[in-house]
């Protein structure tokens, strides 16, 4: 196969793999429907940079040390779930507290939303994981050195092309208005989606070790 070729078959599996929904999903559409375009957009840009920190990170083997040292996976899943549970907790907690239109105001939360995102997406260490398998899947034992910066680069830009898509969408003034009338109800049923992902991820790493 050529190097063309793998990348189109590797960022096809990719977009696939992101357009599940996930903890990833639910902070970019609640970011956009809660606050503004632009936090909505901002996290898109933060999933994207987690996917291709992970991505760099398979590619350099780290895959095989999490691996070998189960005790490092292991911790890596407890401190991720316990992130997710603690963002849901807020979540719940702020549940009941009004919040007016999105608009200027809002602006400030851009850096916020973006460092959110970022830590959202690598809260969950099997992504890379899963990086790593497909990555196994396909690419030759020898790397075309062209693809170490062709696969995070195309990783970058389908995961962040997908949650812009998600952002526009969540962003936009037919959904914000249903989101400032059930604010309490859709942050509690996100905080609850979120809290159970979290405590998943925990439950696998102590029960599972998988």
């Amino acid at each position: 196969m050529s190097p063309t070729a793998i990348l189109i078959t590797i960022l096809g599996t990719i977009m696939v793999g992101a357009m599940s929904p996930g903890p990833s999903f639910v902070m970019v559409s609640r970011i956009s429907i809660s606050r503004s375009r632009m936090d909505g957009l901002a996290a898109a840009i933060g999933i994207g940079l987690g996917g291709t920190i992970f991505a760099t990170l398979a590619l350099a083997g780290v895959t095989a040390l999490i691996t070998q040292f189960i005790w490092f996976y292991v911790a890596l899943k407890v401190f991720g779930g316990a992130y997710l549970i603690y963002i849901a907790t807020q979540m719940w907690l702020g549940a009941s507290h009004p919040i007016t239109a999105t608009g200027a105001a809002e602006q400030s939360t851009v850096g916020r939303s973006f460092g959110v995102a970022v830590l959202t997406q690598l809260s969950n260490p099997k992504a890379i994981v899963v990086y790593a398998s497909v990555f196994a899947a396909v690419l030759p034992p020898s790397i075309p050195p062209s693809l170490f910066i062709a696969l995070p680069v195309g990783i970058f830009l389908v995961e962040t092309s997908w949650y812009v898509i998600v952002a526009l969408i969540f962003s936009s003034s037919k959904p914000q208005s249903i989101y400032l009338s059930a604010k309490r109800w859709i942050d509690r049923a996100a905080a609850g989606l979120l809290g159970a992902l979290g405590l998943r991820l925990v439950y696998s790493a102590v029960y599972n070790r998988a």
